[in-house]
Parts: C-alpha cells; structure tokens; sequence
C-alpha cells in the first residue's frame, strides 16, 4: 500500500484533497496513476489487491475508487458490485480498468461501475474521466 497527498503546482491553493483508492496487481501501473494523480492534486491510497477494500475504504474515505478489473484472485467487476451494495457507498463512484474486456455493457447492470476505461490508456483521458466522475458525484 503507497499513499501521497496530493502536491499542488502554480498557484493553486487546494481546500482539501480530493480522495482515489486505486487497486491494480500491475505495481508499476499503480505507481504510474498515482504519482499521476498526485501531480494533479489528489490524495491516493494504492493497493495492489481487493482483499482488504472494504478496510481501506472504511479508513481512508476516498471520493473515488479506481480499480482493474483482473485483480489477483479477484474479479474487479464483483469487487464494484460490492461497493454499491453497501447502503453507505452507493454513491461512491467506481471506474474499472480492463486491457482484456469490453465494459460499456456492464454500465447498464446492476452494481456497475459509474465508467471504464480501457486499456492501453492516455493519462489525460484518465484524468478527465476522474474530474468527470468527481464532478457529478
């Protein structure tokens, strides 16, 4: 687990961090999204597997999760379907990352992630879907 708080570049002066839990096995990726991330202002917490999610969440608070679909021994996918089964999450918006599946029809099915973003990815696509999903949640 890595954690930053967001660093703020320029002039601007943050009123607080905005949160993102990230989950990806791919340690590499992980460290790429939050220093991405953190770049830009946000506060992320890492892990590079799901077994322990609902601590993290219950501890760190984020605004958003982002999180692969293919996580060791878990199926990201189940992991979003948990999150907004949880009476206190529901409104926790969660995108799911995939190099391997097609996800624009599980945004119609219950429990499903807010976005997706496919594999391979531009950062700043990444970052927009970020702002969007914090912007209207």
């Amino acid at each position: 687990m890595w954690h930053c708080n967001g660093m703020y570049i320029g002039n601007y002066l943050p009123i607080m961090s905005q949160r993102i839990l990230i989950l990806d096995d791919d340690t590499d990726l992980l460290e790429l999204i939050s220093m991405l991330l953190c770049d830009n202002g946000y506060e992320t917490l890492t892990m590079s597997s799901g077994e322990k999610i609902f601590e993290a969440i219950q501890q760190f608070h984020p605004d958003l999760v982002l999180m692969d679909v293919m996580l060791a021994g878990l199926d990201g996918r189940i992991l979003c379907s948990r999150i907004k089964q949880q009476p206190g999450l529901l409104s926790l918006p969660v995108i799911l990352i995939s190099g391997t599946h097609n996800l624009s029809e599980s945004l119609q099915q219950k429990g499903a992630p807010n976005d997706y973003l496919a594999k391979p990815f531009d950062m700043f696509f990444l970052l927009n879907k970020v702002k969007t999903q914090l912007h209207y949640n």
